[in-house]
């Protein structure tokens, strides 16, 4: 059954740029209450808050909250607890990338933070909600990537993150089923987004749009699937890693590569 998401209020971390953005703006038009967090002052509130009004969304609140450090969280559910009396859908969004050129690069301290930030979020700020509105939220939804299942350019530390991350998933499905909550991980593949572009560089979505132009998400897209998993529709779906990339995993291959440029030369 479609579930009406107006007023209900939805914490998105990293919310202020990107995929994070993409869906708040996306809870926005459907009238939900957002909660948008970030750090290091990287957003600019004004045009934030002006990109909601356009969609004829309710205003954001905007909160800077470092997602690793617990005072932070607190503060910020304190803030949270000043607007509304629950969380009824919590995004983890964030991800910290320390990039490896090669083996010299593997630190332990650059691989737990990556864990620290992709990674255990999603548990902390669930039990975190759950202390101070005495409930979770209903719906529990983090963000993975295709970095842990084939090369990704220097993402060695952030992979093993997005892949504890899956399995983390599951056990919080299992674990938060009986209080009726899903938890839900979406991993999409190709996303032109600014984070995207530090990562892997600044000519890769003009690359990926000159090679296989179906194959670059937009963070629209990918918002809108957390959207649908949230909207009621799919409650049967929990403890599931939803592939959002337009079914390029099957074709952008080496061997589709070579036929394309078969095809060129002919």
């Amino acid at each position: 059954m479609l579930s009406s998401l107006r007023d209900k209020v939805v914490l998105v971390t990293g919310g202020t740029r990107g995929i994070g953005l993409a869906t708040g703006l996306a809870f926005g038009r459907a009238g939900s209450r957002c909660i948008l967090t970030h750090r290091w002052g990287s957003a600019d509130e004004s045009e934030i808050r002006r990109q909601f009004a356009e969609v004829g969304a309710p205003p954001p609140l905007i909160v800077e909250a470092d997602v690793s450090n617990d005072a932070d969280t607190d503060a910020l559910l304190e803030t949270a607890g000043e607007h509304c009396d629950s969380i009824d859908v919590f995004v983890s969004n964030v991800a910290v990338a320390s990039l490896v050129s090669g083996i010299e690069d593997y630190v332990k301290r650059d691989f737990l933070r990556s864990i620290e930030y992709s990674t255990w979020p999603m548990a902390a700020y669930t039990k975190r909600i759950h202390a101070k509105f005495g409930a979770y939220p209903r719906y529990i939804v983090g963000l993975s990537s295709t970095g842990h299942l084939h090369y990704n350019i220097g993402y060695d530390a952030v992979a093993v993150a997005k892949s504890a991350l899956e399995a983390l998933c599951r056990f919080m499905a299992f674990r938060l089923g009986p209080h009726g909550v899903t938890v839900n991980l979406v991993r999409p593949s190709f996303v032109d987004t600014e984070a995207a572009a530090l990562v892997l560089g600044k000519g890769f979505a003009d690359f990926i749009r000159s090679t296989s132009p179906t194959s670059l998400i937009s963070p629209g897209e990918v918002a809108n699937v957390i959207l649908a998993l949230c909207s009621g529709l799919m409650d049967g779906v929990s403890g599931q890693i939803i592939q959002v990339d337009r079914g390029a995993i099957f074709s952008d291959t080496i061997i589709r590569q070579f036929e394309l440029a078969q095809e060129k030369r002919s």
